[in-house]
């Protein structure tokens, strides 16, 4: 599979020309991130690039980036082995292409494996990670925290701390007691919290329309918010997938007689913030 981006190069180069203060936060659409510090360590979590599998998952948002324009990463993160987050022809690319280690979980890794066939990926460029571990990349401090996501074999999150600040992202989860022990170990400013509607998507095998949900709605969305203590809510997935997409202004309306978030923040795909 070629990856052909919609927007030409622009975002890759915006964001290796970025000289932030703190650390530098821009939105890839779905539920990808890419992260950098002020000493220049940066980060992708979950890029994908992908178009889907039409008709049954339909992508709705342009596609950023080719992976090959991508000349600095020192880490990609995944948060769990579904397509759009451990993905071959998205995420290969930038590991031959730079320094960046992949780490995943056991399933994320299983699949990442065959990249070096495939892609010619280094095998020693990939590295498993679970529940309760730290990697220090560069001036990063990322703590990897179990996650519920009753779709998913064994996903988990990261708290990724830098002195300015400190930004989690909890692949597809939901609300759970393991939120509530992030949120009660980390002082939290911006957490990005996957969200969407549910829908009638076309079922894997069978094809015959099925009901589907695979993220927070509304009021799970808050639940979340409020069980991490974030400071900053961040919503995602919300624009992707054809029938499962969301308005995240709504969010507005469930979160704001609590105490946490402070703020919903909503970014569009290639918008930047800071953490």
């Amino acid at each position: 599979m070629t990856i052909h981006s919609d927007w030409g190069d622009w975002l890759p180069t915006a964001i290796a020309a970025a000289e932030p203060d703190g650390l530098a936060v821009w939105y890839l659409g779905c539920n990808g991130f890419a992260l950098k510090a002020a000493d220049g360590t940066t980060v992708f979590i979950d890029p994908y690039l992908g178009t889907g599998d039409p008709p049954r998952t339909v992508r709705m948002i342009p596609v950023p980036f080719e992976p090959t324009d991508v000349v600095e990463a020192d880490a990609v993160l995944a948060t769990h082995d579904h397509t759009d987050h451990t993905h071959g022809p998205s995420q290969a690319p930038i590991l031959t292409g730079t320094d960046a280690t992949f780490y995943g979980p056991p399933t994320s890794v299983a699949t990442a494996e065959a990249w070096t066939d495939e892609h010619g990926v280094d095998g020693n460029d990939i590295a498993e990670i679970t529940e309760g571990e730290t990697l220090e990349v560069g001036s990063l401090r990322i703590h990897v925290e179990p996650a519920h996501d009753p779709d998913a074999d064994h996903p988990v999150g990261y708290v990724v701390e830098h002195e300015s600040g400190t930004f989690f992202h909890g692949g597809d989860a939901r609300p759970s007691e393991d939120f509530e022990a992030i949120g009660g170990s980390y002082d939290i400013d911006l957490g990005a919290v996957a969200f969407g509607s549910a829908g009638m998507i076309p079922d894997k095998e069978t094809r015959e329309p099925k009901y589907t949900q695979w993220y927070s709605n509304e009021n799970m969305a808050a639940e979340a918010a409020a069980q991490l203590q974030l400071d900053r809510l961040l919503p995602t997935h919300w624009d992707m997938w054809k029938g499962l997409t969301a308005d995240p202004t709504a969010l507005r309306d469930h979160t704001r007689s609590f105490d946490h978030p402070r703020t919903l923040e909503i970014l569009e795909i290639g918008d930047r913030t800071s953490v």
